[in-house]
């Protein structure tokens, strides 16, 4: 019994020990806050073939073989518009934005899930401003994926 105890308290013992190793850990900035580089919001219109995209997302990556560097950004395509946060934003220069966009939410009613995608993985190269911009999306029809019927 006293084993079973002692076991019981070593256990309790190392979670609480891992526990204040997190609390630490966040409390000292690790993994997060204001350190590294400054980032900027960018928002936008995102267009299909000239009509809204309604579901999607971006991604933001700096382009390194220009030279840029430092975290990525995403943001959800909701309704043709997307948007990052300053804190979750990027760090201006040259990017490449890679998009995917479909005709609605997957899984919803009225949405048939072998033809919900309109493109998949669009990418450009775009020159974004260190502060906060709106840079608009136009994906060309030609990057569409087939429907079903098509194929």
């Amino acid at each position: 019994m006293n084993a079973v105890v002692r076991s019981g308290f070593r256990v309790r013992s190392a979670i609480a020990g891992l526990c204040g190793l997190a609390v630490a850990a966040v409390l000292c900035g690790c993994g997060g806050g204001s350190d590294g580089p400054e980032r900027y919001s960018l928002s936008g219109n995102v267009t299909f073939d000239g009509q809204p995209v309604v579901y999607g997302n971006v991604s933001i990556t700096p382009d390194t073989k220009k030279g840029n560097k430092g975290p990525g950004a995403f943001a959800q395509i909701r309704d043709g518009w997307y948007e990052t946060t300053s804190d979750g934003g990027t760090v201006g220069g040259p990017h490449i934005l890679t998009v995917t966009g479909m005709k609605g939410v997957p899984g919803s009613e009225g949405i048939d899930p072998d033809d919900v995608v309109l493109f998949d993985s669009y990418e450009l190269a775009a020159d974004l401003p260190k502060e906060d911009t709106t840079y608009d999306i136009s994906v060309p029809a030609a990057a569409g994926v087939p429907s079903p019927a098509r194929r």
